[in-house]
């Protein structure tokens, strides 16, 4: 999908699910050392933001294999509950 000039692409799906994913963000960044701020972060490097995305793809793919194989991921609460809201809207 081609992106429009200068459109935000990265839209949330679940509206209810904005602040599960900011404490998500959060989290990511404080495990990678990125010092990441409420509101606009608009000073990080790419490198930056970067390794937020991929600590959260990371953790995401993590509780995934989890909830596959049975078990339950710690620190996941978030995740679930983000699951739990997208199957109550479909």
């Amino acid at each position: 999908m081609a992106s429009k000039g200068g459109s935000n692409q990265n839209r949330i799906l679940v509206p209810q699910a904005r602040a599960a994913m900011d404490q998500f963000k959060m989290e990511a960044a404080r495990e990678v050392g990125v010092n990441l701020k409420q509101g606009y972060n608009g000073d990080l490097t790419t490198r930056q933001a970067g390794s937020i995305g991929g600590q959260m793809v990371k953790k995401m793919i993590y509780a995934y294999e989890q909830q596959l194989s049975g078990g339950s991921a710690p620190g996941f609460n978030e995740l679930q509950s983000l699951q739990s809201i997208q199957q109550q809207n479909q």
